[in-house]
Protein backbone atom coordinates (compact mmCIF):
# COMPACT_ATOMS: atom_id res chain seq x y z
CA UNK A 1 0.00 0.00 0.00
CA UNK A 2 1.24 3.58 -0.64
CA UNK A 3 2.83 4.93 2.57
CA UNK A 4 4.24 8.21 2.76
CA UNK A 5 6.34 9.18 6.01
CA UNK A 6 7.47 12.86 6.47
CA UNK A 7 10.31 13.76 8.98
CA UNK A 8 12.50 17.21 9.49
CA UNK A 9 10.11 19.43 11.55
CA UNK A 10 10.19 21.36 14.45
CA UNK A 11 10.24 24.64 16.40
CA UNK A 12 12.65 27.14 15.22
CA UNK A 13 12.74 31.03 15.15
CA UNK A 14 11.66 33.62 12.83
CA UNK A 15 14.54 33.75 10.41
CA UNK A 16 15.71 30.13 10.69
CA UNK A 17 15.54 27.05 8.50
CA UNK A 18 14.15 23.60 8.17
CA UNK A 19 14.39 20.98 5.61
CA UNK A 20 11.76 17.99 5.39
CA UNK A 21 11.72 14.83 4.13
CA UNK A 22 8.88 12.33 2.90
CA UNK A 23 10.31 8.61 2.38
CA UNK A 24 7.50 7.25 -0.37
CA UNK A 25 6.58 3.32 -1.08
CA UNK A 26 4.29 1.22 -2.04
CA UNK A 27 4.09 2.96 -5.51
CA UNK A 28 6.11 3.39 -8.63
CA UNK A 29 7.78 6.93 -7.05
CA UNK A 30 9.23 8.26 -10.42
CA UNK A 31 5.56 7.91 -12.17
CA UNK A 32 4.31 10.82 -10.16
CA UNK A 33 4.21 14.13 -9.53
CA UNK A 34 4.57 15.19 -5.95
CA UNK A 35 3.45 18.15 -3.49
CA UNK A 36 3.89 19.25 -0.08
CA UNK A 37 0.73 20.58 1.37
CA UNK A 38 0.27 22.04 5.00
CA UNK A 39 -3.19 22.64 7.12
CA UNK A 40 -3.12 24.88 10.30
CA UNK A 41 -5.51 23.94 12.47
CA UNK A 42 -9.54 24.91 11.83
CA UNK A 43 -8.18 25.94 8.65
CA UNK A 44 -8.60 23.82 4.95
CA UNK A 45 -5.40 22.16 3.48
CA UNK A 46 -3.00 24.59 1.38
CA UNK A 47 -0.86 23.76 -1.68
CA UNK A 48 2.65 24.49 -1.15
CA UNK A 49 4.34 22.90 -3.52
CA UNK A 50 5.07 20.70 -6.46
CA UNK A 51 7.71 18.84 -8.36
CA UNK A 52 7.30 17.60 -11.74
CA UNK A 53 8.69 13.66 -12.41
CA UNK A 54 11.91 14.38 -13.21
CA UNK A 55 12.05 17.41 -11.25
CA UNK A 56 12.29 19.83 -14.25
CA UNK A 57 9.32 21.26 -13.52
CA UNK A 58 8.23 23.02 -10.12
CA UNK A 59 6.12 25.33 -8.48
CA UNK A 60 5.34 27.35 -5.51
CA UNK A 61 2.73 29.09 -3.42
CA UNK A 62 3.12 32.85 -3.32
CA UNK A 63 3.11 32.80 0.09
CA UNK A 64 6.82 30.90 0.15
CA UNK A 65 7.82 31.43 -3.47
CA UNK A 66 11.53 32.54 -3.10
CA UNK A 67 11.72 30.69 0.26
CA UNK A 68 11.06 27.21 0.10
CA UNK A 69 12.20 25.01 -2.61
CA UNK A 70 11.36 21.30 -3.34
CA UNK A 71 13.40 18.62 -5.00
CA UNK A 72 13.02 14.63 -4.87
CA UNK A 73 15.57 11.87 -5.43
CA UNK A 74 13.89 9.26 -7.26
CA UNK A 75 16.99 6.77 -6.59
CA UNK A 76 15.83 7.26 -3.26
CA UNK A 77 11.71 7.95 -3.93
CA UNK A 78 12.25 10.68 -1.65
CA UNK A 79 11.14 14.14 -1.79
CA UNK A 80 12.13 17.28 0.38
CA UNK A 81 11.25 20.76 1.10
CA UNK A 82 13.71 23.00 2.15
CA UNK A 83 12.64 26.04 4.09
CA UNK A 84 14.70 29.58 4.99
CA UNK A 85 13.51 32.68 6.21
CA UNK A 86 10.64 31.14 8.05
CA UNK A 87 7.75 33.14 9.20
CA UNK A 88 5.06 32.50 11.71
CA UNK A 89 2.55 32.05 9.62
CA UNK A 90 4.56 29.10 8.41
CA UNK A 91 3.40 27.56 11.28
CA UNK A 92 1.00 24.46 10.30
CA UNK A 93 1.15 20.57 9.17
CA UNK A 94 3.10 20.15 6.52
CA UNK A 95 1.75 16.88 4.31
CA UNK A 96 3.81 15.03 1.69
CA UNK A 97 0.79 14.17 -0.64
CA UNK A 98 0.28 11.88 -4.21
CA UNK A 99 -1.82 14.79 -5.67
CA UNK A 100 -2.26 18.09 -5.43
CA UNK A 101 -5.66 17.79 -2.74
CA UNK A 102 -4.30 15.91 -0.61
CA UNK A 103 -6.10 12.78 -0.91
CA UNK A 104 -3.54 10.85 -0.53
CA UNK A 105 -0.99 11.78 2.11
CA UNK A 106 1.44 11.02 4.97
CA UNK A 107 0.78 11.67 8.67
CA UNK A 108 2.42 15.28 8.64
CA UNK A 109 5.11 16.53 10.05
CA UNK A 110 4.52 20.08 12.57
CA UNK A 111 6.23 22.84 11.78
CA UNK A 112 6.21 25.89 14.35
CA UNK A 113 7.40 29.06 13.93
CA UNK A 114 7.67 30.83 17.11
CA UNK A 115 10.39 32.91 19.61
Amino acid sequence: QVQLVESGGGLVQPGGSLRLSCAASGFTFSNYWMYWIRQVPGKELEWVSSISIAGASKSYANSVKGRFTISRDNAKKMLYLQMNSLKAEDTAVYYCAKDKQGDVKGQGTQVTVSL
